[in-house]
């Protein structure tokens, strides 16, 4: 017995040795850390009693002053099924902007990832499908470099020039504001940053929930410092934006490929490629405070809660959160440090150490546990035994010693307490006295990432060669997914308006200059109603009946003349607060969402048969009072029409108004993407919309006249429609200068 306590005492002297160095080692690092938190306290004390003293904070509805500028949303996705379709309708749904597009990057060999995406984009004409040049999965890089592709691609055929591009992953969840906020900057800033806050889980799910302790404290207070005392801005891989300058940048020096594509962690890389070409970032903590009155948990603070962020769920188990944090760690400390070595300024190169340092100080604190276990165990022997033997005194005699336990005692005490504070502002006090436990099994995720990262690193022999090992991850559910929209022809054959025959005649014989529907209502095969109800079923909406020319003048008032035009709606009545217009046409949930925000009202839609709408654009908004109506009904006054004859010569007329943007738009075959983005662009301008097209380089002259013409040709003309019941040019003469 007594040689294994021998035994015992020498593996206690080995001990204390290896606690005095990671003592040293720890009151390094903790002292590193206490740094940032005095810069952090001390900026915000000064900020709050000078510049806060002589300037309001921005309000947010600063952020509605500028015109929205085009925004690009990058989505990488692979293996995203049932993830990316949540993500493009929570979007709609709930953003506060309406020019943006977003771009999802699929692969050749990931079929129900691009089922999933087609359907989101026949639902939303601002989400487009690209596929990647070589089967997945390669990396998130190589998949951004493939989307940007296309986005320039698309910037060409809509010519349009995109103002920000946007990093999000496909579990994303964006905050309402987000894109104001990004279209607010970025005129000045070329990377900006904004938090990323984990959703919460259960209170037993430490592996999520330890990203929510150091995302709150990276986000909350590291990031902040380090932007205040280096201006650079590490990129968290969403939620990120590029300045087209930025991109550009990044394309030259990469010729035309912008993102490492051996990088694992490309958004860390661009963040210093940006930083050393001068270039201005900026991570931005933008609170909005838009209803006082909220309920918040104890603890929360406004502006931390209300701030402009983005959510997501992070992974919620052992083995995924270990491979995640490894592949960061592979990218951030040995891909970086081969790629970006020390620079000539001091405080980035002391940011660089900060990063690095992480790959030792997993190991420190994980070890470090595991002493401090052993110790308190000793402890509570030599407490509860009778006759104890006095292990512990291996550890007495050395004051210095004892003095450096104590501080590294109370820099982990400030620790726990800076992080308890970041989680409770956002969180509240019940996440933040959770901290304390989950930090033990956090400790024990990082030790483990860290043997994962060195062990995929000696493998490979070179950092820069570890594969793209991508994490899944959860969304949050969406109620009310709209099913995808079914070919109008097909709905016209089940409701029994046609056959299967005159469908497949329809399509090889389509009228130039119409869409399918309606070269069928103009060559006669089908009525307007028909064709409204099934338009109505496709977008999984009522269809209703309208004379256009009754509407209450005050509801039209409500609706500015640009926007009516530029949706092609009419307001009819408003039902429980919800504004119901009518519109010919399906209308994607982005732009009834931005034009609920333009009439300052909720708003839903019905679809009324083709040309009732286009005439009552043309009579209110487009003030064309001398209207074709009372011709009409001056000859049934006068005994020239019976009123059946009368309505049937009313009712074709009507049928086949078209907007000249129809016409034009399908002549030019313009999808119907790149005719969004220019209506947002036609509302803010005082042009015809053929003058428009011409001034932005889409069409030419001749393009608009053949439009012009074309439109003139479809439309039915009313005299003509009377003097095919008889009525001679001197009798239209007369009823025209009674109506005037």
């Amino acid at each position: 017995m007594v040689w294994l306590i021998d035994y015992f005492t020498t593996y206690l002297y080995v001990v204390k040795v290896v606690a005095i160095t990671l003592a040293i080692m720890m009151f390094i690092s903790g002292i590193d850390d206490l740094f940032i938190d005095i810069v952090f306290w001390v900026r915000r004390l000064w900020r709050a009693l000078t510049v806060y003293r002589k300037n309001e904070r921005l309000d947010y509805r600063a952020l509605y002053q500028p015109d929205e500028k085009p925004l690009a949303i990058m989505v990488p996705a692979w293996n995203e099924t049932g993830v990316i379709g949540n993500m493009a309708e929570l979007a709609a749904s709930t953003l506060d902007y309406e020019n943006y597009h977003i771009f999802v990057g699929t692969y050749p060999n990931d079929p129900d990832t691009q089922r999933d995406v087609d359907e989101v984009c026949a639902r939303f004409p601002n989400v487009h499908k690209v596929v990647c040049a070589r089967p997945g999965p390669t990396s998130k890089a190589d998949c951004l470099n493939n989307v940007l592709d296309a986005i320039l691609q698309f910037e060409n055929q809509a010519r349009l020039n995109f103002a920000g591009f946007i990093l999000h992953d496909a579990e994303d969840v964006i905050s309402p504001m987000e894109l104001r906020l990004f279209n607010y900057l970025v005129a000045r800033k070329d990377l900006i940053q904004i938090p990323v806050y984990p959703f919460e889980r259960p209170w037993y799910h430490f592996t999520s929930l330890s990203y929510l302790d150091e995302f709150s404290e990276l986000h909350g207070k590291d990031v902040p410092v380090r932007e205040a005392l280096s201006g650079q801005v590490p990129s968290a891989g969403v939620g990120t934006c590029f300045s087209r300058r930025a991109v550009m940048a990044l394309l030259a020096d990469g010729d035309g490929i912008a993102f490492d594509v051996q990088s694992l962690t490309e958004d860390y890389d661009i963040g210093f490629r940006l930083r050393q070409k001068g270039m201005s970032e900026i991570f931005c903590r933008f609170p909005v405070l838009a209803d006082p009155h909220k309920k918040r948990l104890f603890g929360q603070r406004r502006r931390t809660a209300d701030v402009i962020c983005v959510r997501e769920y992070f992974p919620d188990t052992y083995q995924t959160a270990v491979r995640q944090k490894s592949r960061w760690i592979i990218g951030i400390v040995f891909q970086g440090f081969k790629t970006h070595r020390w620079t000539s300024s001091p405080i980035l190169n002391y940011f660089l150490w900060r990063d690095r340092k992480g790959a030792i100080a997993n190991f420190l604190s994980f070890t470090a546990m595991c002493v401090a276990l052993q110790l308190i165990a000793l402890w509570i022997y030599q407490m509860l035994a009778s006759d104890p033997w006095q292990f512990l005194s291996v550890f007495q005699g050395d004051m210095w010693l004892v003095l450096l336990l104590w501080g590294n005692l109370i820099l982990m005490c400030n620790r726990i307490v800076q992080r308890m504070i970041f989680v409770t502002g956002y969180y509240g006090i019940g996440q933040g006295l959770l901290v304390i436990p989950r930090l033990f099994w956090g400790n024990l995720i990082n030790f483990m990432a860290n043997w994962r990262a060195i062990r995929q690193v000696i493998q490979h022999g070179d950092p820069r060669r570890v594969a793209w090992d991508k994490t899944t991850h959860d969304f949050p559910s969406v109620a009310g997914r709209s099913p995808a929209m079914r070919p109008v022809g097909e709905i016209l054959v089940e409701q029994g308006a046609i056959s299967a025959e005159q469908l497949e005649q329809a399509l090889v014989n389509r009228v130039p200059g119409l869409k399918l529907g309606g070269s069928m209502l103009h060559q006669g095969m089908i009525s307007a109603p028909q064709l409204a109800r099934a338009l109505a079923e496709q977008a999984h909406v009522a269809s209703e009946d309208l004379n256009s020319l009754q509407i209450d003048p005050a509801l039209i008032a409500r609706v500015p003349a640009k926007v009516a035009l530029h949706y092609a709606i009419l307001p009819l009545r408003v039902e429980d607060d919800t504004l119901v217009c009518a519109s010919e046409s399906a209308i994607d949930p982005v732009s009834l969402a931005a034009l609920g925000r333009k009439v300052s009202m909720p708003v839903r839609y019905v679809i009324v048969p083709r040309g009732q709408v286009v005439v009552g654009l043309r009579y209110w908004y487009l003030e064309q009072r001398q209207n074709k109506r009372q011709l009409v009904d001056g000859a049934v006054r006068s005994g020239m029409l019976t009123a059946e004859q009368g309505e049937s010569i009313w009712q074709t007329w009507v049928s086949g108004q078209l907007l000249f943007a129809e016409v034009l738009t399908s002549q030019l075959h313009l999808n119907e993407a790149v005719l969004k983005a220019l209506l947002l662009r036609f509302e803010r301008s005082d042009l015809q919309f053929g003058e428009f097209l011409v001034a932005e380089g889409v069409v030419n002259d001749e393009d608009v006249t053949r439009a012009l013409d074309r439109q003139k040709a479809l439309q039915p003309c009313m005299e003509t429609l009377l003097h095919q019941h008889g009525i001679s040019s001197l009798q239209i003469a007369a009823l025209s200068g009674g109506v005037s």
